[in-house]
C-alpha cells in the first residue's frame, strides 16, 4: 500500500484547503485503480469484472448568464476500467468551484462536467442533471436479509476465511446494511448497505456476514473494498456469476456507490432509505 499513500501525500483530502468559488478543473485530484491491485500482485487486466462507480451528489450550483443561481442534482457514472479514480474531496471542491461562476446555458455545465470528469478519470464519464424537485424514489435491495443471524463476531479487518461454499448450484440475493469501512487517509467511518447476486454454490450465509462485518475497521477506498469483497468471494466459493452493488451514506454531499460484476450491463441508480 506504500504506493497509494505517497499518491495521497499531496492530495486534498484530511488536509486544509482553500474555498473556490470560481470555475477550476484543476482541483480534480486523480489515484490510479491500479494501485490496489498491483500491490497484491495482480493485474487489473485480469480480474474477472465489469463494472461502475455511481456518485450522486446534491449540492451542485452555478449561476447563469445574468448571474442567477442555478441548483440541480447530478448523477455520475465512472467506469470501473477507467484509468483512474477521483479523490472525494477534490470532487467535492471541484464542483464548489462552478458556484460563483457564469455558464450560458444548463447543457453547457453539462458539457463542461463531462469533460473535465473524463479527462481526470481517463475513462467516459456519464453526467445527469436533474431538478430538485425530480421524484425521489426511496428503493432497497431485493433478497434475503442477513443482518439478523446470531453470529459472533471476532474479525475487524477483513477475514475471507470466514467465506465458504459448497452443495448444488443455486441462484440467490443476499445482503446487508452492517458493512462499514474507513477512510484511509483521515479514517472517518464510511457506512453502506450492500448486495450479492450470485449464481454457484450455496454461500454459508453466517459466514458470509461474518466476513462484511470484518471490514468495520479497514481503511480504504469505496471503490476498492467493493472489488476486494468481489474477489474474496469470487475465489473462495467460486461462483458461475456474482455481481455486488455497495450503497455508501453520503458525506459532503456525495455519495459512491460501486457496482461490479461478471455479468455485463448496468445497475439502477437506486436510493436506500439511509441515503
Amino acid at each position: 500500500m506504500k504506493d497509494q499513500h505517497n499518491a495521497l501525500d499531496h492530495a486534498p483530502l484530511g488536509a486544509d484547503t482553500e474555498y473556490v468559488n470560481q470555475y477550476d478543473a484543476s482541483l480534480l485530484y486523480p489515484i490510479a485503480r491500479d494501485l490496489n491491485w498491483q500491490a497484491q500482485g495482480v493485474e487489473r487486466s485480469s480480474l474477472p469484472f465489469h463494472g461502475c462507480d455511481i456518485w450522486n451528489a446534491y449540492e451542485v450550483s452555478w449561476l447563469n448568464s445574468r448571474g442567477k443561481p442555478v441548483v440541480r442534482l447530478a448523477e455520475f457514472r465512472i467506469p470501473a476500467d477507467s484509468l483512474h479514480i477521483i479523490e472525494s474531496k477534490s470532487f467535492k471542491l471541484y464542483l464548489n468551484s462552478f458556484n460563483l461562476t457564469r455558464f450560458s446555458s444548463e447543457s453547457d455545465v453539462q458539457s463542461r462536467l463531462m469533460d473535465d470528469l473524463s479527462a481526470v478519470a481517463g475513462g467516459t464519464v456519464e453526467v445527469i442533471l436533474q431538478p430538485v424537485d425530480s421524484p425521489a424514489v426511496i428503493s432497497y435491495f431485493e433478497g434475503e436479509c442477513l443482518d439478523e443471524i446470531d453470529i459472533e463476531v471476532v474479525d475487524y479487518s477483513p477475514a475471507p476465511q470466514r467465506l465458504s461454499a459448497a452443495g448444488k448450484v443455486i441462484e440467490e440475493s443476499l445482503y446487508s446494511h452492517l458493512l462499514k469501512s474507513n477512510c484511509p487517509v483521515t479514517g472517518q467511518p464510511d457506512w453502506a448497505s450492500i448486495a450479492i447476486d450470485y449464481r454457484g454454490p450455496a454461500i454459508d450465509k453466517a459466514g458470509l456476514l461474518q466476513y462484511l462485518i470484518s471490514y468495520r475497521e479497514h481503511g480504504d477506498f469505496h471503490e476498492q473494498c467493493v472489488e476486494s469483497i468481489f474477489m474474496d468471494i469470487w475465489q473462495v466459493c467460486q461462483p458461475e456469476a456474482l455481481t455486488v452493488y455497495a450503497r455508501y451514506l453520503r458525506r459532503g454531499g456525495l455519495d459512491i456507490n460501486p457496482w461490479r460484476s461478471s455479468e455485463a450491463g448496468q445497475p439502477d441508480n437506486l436510493r436506500l432509505s439511509r441515503q
